[in-house]
């Protein structure tokens, strides 16, 4: 029996509970048995969540694109490893092997070190959804650069953030993406960037969509030319296990983005064991995740967890309903794709359509199918099994996050039994736990509570960038000596977990975390608004989507409602991106209050989702009567 690769319920059980009880002998032997090495570890684990401080194979040395390509060269060196599949279906796709991949990202890694990266440097990479993503990625770990990666969705002022927060010195970027039958200007975005970025001194272009852009001499460069005259040799720094391999920002329910800091070893074996179980994947598999490596999703199951375990990874750069809403599963048929993952959102969005999109189609290479982002509705889980797995591909509804960086709660395909809106399982070493609000630990099934875990895994992030106090404070300081997820949860009789949602204020929108915080400061910049409260609702697409209570400066404001909403979307757009535009704006001469001031969010949430039954307990509120008036006026 291996325990890398679990393929029976009684082999589960079994695994778990010696991961549960030996935890350092369990992550010792897989560590051990299926990844390369410079030097072994001193001690697998030192851990104390008071400070926090985290240490996985401690003493090892390794570098992880030595695990996720050199180590493949000599039996899967022609296997396909990035299989890239274009926006436009005329296009041809472009089938990367190990050995190609190889030499572009040793290319890759030698431009850097020209340019002056060295080990430690951060690296800002805002590329769309083209191979050149992926290689860049791939290429600072290479010489052991940290790469923070922006989703080439985010605005100027948000990508300007994220570069200052981590003092980049370099940006790779395109001079544009497709999306669908438009394109998009990056280059002019991280030209308004720049403006308020000081530290950076190279910015390196790849071309895409042969746009006319402002190349600013001295600091902008073509990326083409410089790779043409890059060797295809480049010995891989040696790292550290717990030396930092990427930053990745995600919104904070106050303040600014979090940058989650993960490090190299642990990172490597969390994405790759979860990858090679929640996927089922075996040698020869065309696997697709539709996510952007911009998020979590796309590192740790387009690039890292893949190719560590040799696979055939898609990655796509267009959209669901381009050229129509049949793309999916043309791309499916075409490839013959046998693992397909995908957010909640996605599937809605094609639920909604016409069968024949998919009828058309021959979607029987499938083998898994996989949801990431937010919990699953029960209808759409059916529409999915039926009409995409036809019901003999199992649907395993993954839970994780940012900062677990590697899958936690799932089931295991033909192993754990699946049941629509459940996560399951905790995967071998998750070891979770459902607190009340009281701090104690809610034992047995049939409870709910908040989401903790009680003991470190090796993907975990060790640290917000530049700012530790902060990560003790976020995941350290609700509970003792637990990490909370920031979820609520139920277990039900069986010990399947259910997960319930956030219970802070960050709402996730179509698969993404968004802070209400930063778009409630976007907002609050327009000089007609006076204050404003961001609560989610629940769509039918999105799962959820924002609705914003906003209150103006002049009571009854006289200018056009309709222009003020589409200024104050824009606003947001330009400050953070247009993910986080509110579907619906509500005008209210005030918001409820404590009489400490706090906005109290849980009723313009119940007003928001139309269940204003039951408003619960209003008697701290300072002035009741505002609650009647935004009833009165709910969208």
């Amino acid at each position: 029996m291996s325990n890398y690769h679990i393929k029976s319920l009684e082999e589960y059980f079994t695994i778990y509970r010696k991961s549960v009880r030996y935890p350092e002998t369990f992550w010792d032997e897989i560590a051990e048995e299926h990844f390369m090495w410079r030097k072994k570890w001193d001690e697998v684990l030192s851990w104390d969540f008071n400070k926090p401080e985290i240490s996985w194979f401690k003493g090892a040395k390794l570098n992880i694109t030595e695990n996720c390509i050199d180590r493949h060269l000599r039996i899967r060196g022609d296997k396909t490893a990035i299989l890239f599949e274009p926006n436009d279906p005329s296009e041809k796709a472009e089938h990367i092997t190990y050995q190609q991949l190889h030499d572009r990202v040793c290319q890759f890694a030698n431009v850097l070190k020209e340019k002056g990266v060295k080990k430690g440097d951060r690296v800002c990479i805002y590329v769309p959804m083209i191979p050149e993503l992926a290689i860049s990625v791939l290429a600072c770990a290479r010489i052991g650069a940290i790469h923070s990666v922006v989703f080439a969705g985010f605005s100027s002022n948000a990508l300007a953030t994220r570069i200052n927060d981590c003092d980049c010195e370099m940006v790779i970027t395109a001079d544009g993406s497709f999306r669908g039958n438009k394109t998009i200007d990056l280059k002019g975005i991280v030209d308004t960037a720049l403006e308020s970025c000081d530290g950076v001194k190279t910015v390196l272009v790849a071309k895409r969509i042969n746009s006319e852009i402002n190349m600013k001499e001295g600091r902008d460069e073509w990326l083409k030319p410089l790779l043409d005259n890059a060797s295809t040799i480049c010995e891989p720094e040696i790292m550290d296990a717990e030396d930092p391999l990427f930053i990745l920002y995600t919104s904070g329910s106050t303040g600014k983005p979090k940058g989650m800091v993960h490090t190299t070893a642990g990172y490597m074996i969390g994405s790759a064991f979860t990858f090679k179980n929640v996927f089922q994947y075996r040698e020869n598999d065309v696997y697709w995740c539709t996510a952007d490596i911009g998020w979590i999703t796309g590192h740790s199951y387009i690039v890292y967890g893949p190719l560590a375990n040799g696979a055939t990874t898609v990655m796509y750069e267009g959209v669901p309903q381009y050229p129509d809403w049949g793309r999916f599963w043309q791309i499916v048929e075409k490839h013959k794709v046998n693992q397909f993952y995908t957010a909640p959102t996605a599937i809605r969005a094609l639920a909604k359509q016409n069968l024949e999109f998919v009828e058309k189609y021959d979607l029987s290479s499938l083998k898994v199918l996989g949801t990431v982002g937010e919990p699953i509705n029960e209808e759409a889980w059916h529409w999915y099994d039926e009409n995409i797995g036809s019901g003999k591909s199992p649907i395993t509804d993954t839970w994780w996050q940012t900062e677990t960086g590697s899958i936690m709660i799932a089931a295991i395909p033909f192993v754990t039994p699946t049941i629509p809106t459940f996560a399951t399982l905790p995967l071998p070493g998750i070891q979770p736990a459902l607190m009340d609000e009281e701090g104690k630990e809610l034992k047995g099934n049939q409870v709910s509570g908040r989401l903790c875990m009680k003991f470190p895994w090796p993907s975990m992030a060790r640290t917000i960038w530049g700012n530790h106090q902060r990560y003790k404070d976020t995941y350290f300081s609700s509970f003792e000596n637990m990490y909370f997820t920031g979820d609520g949860a139920m277990r039900d009789s069986v010990g399947y977990y259910r997960i319930t949602g956030r219970v802070d204020d960050v709402v996730i929108v179509s698969g993404h975390n968004l802070g209400t915080a930063p778009i409630e400061d976007a907002i609050n910049e327009h000089p007609a608004v006076a204050e404003s409260a961001i609560v989610g609702f629940p769509h039918e697409v999105k799962g959820k989507a924002l609705y914003g209570y906003v209150t103006l400066k002049e009571a009854g404001e006289t200018r056009d409602q309709d222009n003020l909403r589409k200024e104050i979307n824009q606003l947001i757009t330009d400050r953070i991106g247009p993910i986080a535009k509110l579907d619906k704006i509500q005008f209210t001469e005030g918001l409820p209050k404590t009489r400490s001031g706090k906005i109290m969010r849980r009723i313009l949430r119940k007003i928001a989702s139309g269940d204003t039954d039951n408003l619960g307990d209003t008697s701290t509120l300072l002035n009741p009567e505002v609650v009647n008036d935004i009833m009165k006026d709910a969208l």
